[in-house]
């Protein structure tokens, strides 16, 4: 059994049931809005998302899940699809896992309207059934998105990012999105209660891993996941360069920067900056501060007594860690 049908096996009947409120929960009147959406539907990828608040609703409810749980994930992932779709046409990419964008086959008009209507159908269904304190958990988590988002263009252009401020970026930019997964599946079924904010906590530390992880495939050979040196060309700042950047001498934070600001089209020297970050133990040092994240979630679910939903849950923390792309 594949690692993620092995964490959704104790959530299956959930998730299918979830697929259809979700299909009907982006009906529209307009059949060019139900195309589209349908289009999009039919082309998801892991679910990851609505995987998260199930298993953590049923771990915390000892197994019970309600109708907030099923409009909690609706929500969530109205919300992050509109912020994909708009991302999309932000970035003018064509591909999004590896089929047609949006904004590819009916432009980027349609493609913002699209994202708009998205978001204020996740906004009414948590509005029309009174989750105010979803609602709430999901707005903040869109709020911190935007933020960690400029936040890193600020910080691109100087190039001045400190390890402080990636964590900040990363913590908002990814992070934050997984942690309002967590938290709103044990809000969906305990409101109120301390499992909201240690749920959060935990998302929050996965979505840390999860980036770091994602920052390593760009050291890596070009059969994992993205091409290599892929962030390096968009002068994205990763944890392994801010690392040796910050331990460099001013020769080699000369040179480097230099490399990233004005080279970065050029394959041989960005080849030089991935073997220098390699070479000062960049790699190393991101693999221990993931590593760190990853078992600080492991610890808090420790507190919770031992199930199907939990068991789910840690191959979900690990398979953060050890995914190939």
């Amino acid at each position: 059994m594949k690692i993620v049908e092995q964490i959704k096996h104790p959530i299956a009947f959930e998730m299918d049931l979830f697929e259809q409120k979700f299909q009907l929960s982006m009906s529209s009147k307009v059949a060019l809005l139900n195309r589209i959406t349908h289009y999009i539907v039919n082309r998801k990828g892991k679910q990851m998302r609505p995987m998260f608040v199930f298993l953590v609703a049923k771990m915390v409810s000892n197994g019970e899940v309600n109708e907030r749980t099923y409009r909690g994930a609706s929500v969530i992932e109205l919300i992050h699809t509109a912020t994909l779709v708009h991302d999309d046409v932000v970035d003018d990419s064509n591909r999004r896992r590896g089929f047609f964008s949006v904004n590819a086959l009916w432009k980027n008009k349609i493609a913002v309207l699209i994202g708009d209507f998205l978001l204020s159908k996740g906004l009414l269904l948590s509005i029309d059934n009174n989750d105010f304190d979803l609602l709430k958990i999901i707005s903040i988590a869109v709020r911190e998105m935007s933020e960690g988002e400029l936040l890193q263009i600020e910080k691109a252009r100087k190039l001045d990012i400190t390890e402080d401020i990636y964590y900040e970026i990363i913590r908002q930019k990814t992070a934050t999105l997984i942690a309002a997964c967590c938290s709103l599946g044990a809000a969906s079924v305990k409101p109120e209660s301390l499992h909201v904010e240690s749920m959060r906590k935990f998302g929050e530390l996965i979505g840390m891993a999860f980036q770091i992880k994602d920052d390593l495939f760009d050291y890596g050979d070009a059969q994992i996941g993205k091409p290599t040196g892929i962030d390096i060309k968009e002068q994205k700042m990763t944890l392994p360069l801010i690392y040796v950047l910050n331990h460099a001498s001013k020769k080699e934070k000369k040179w480097l920067i230099n490399s990233i600001k004005n080279h970065n089209k050029d394959v041989k020297r960005v080849k030089e900056v991935i073997a220098f970050v390699k070479e000062k133990e960049g790699l190393e040092f991101a693999i221990t501060k993931m590593k760190q994240f990853q078992n600080e979630a492991l610890q808090i679910l420790q507190d919770f007594p031992e199930s199907d939903y939990k068991n789910s849950l840690e191959l979900m923390v690990n398979y953060v860690i050890d995914r190939k792309k």
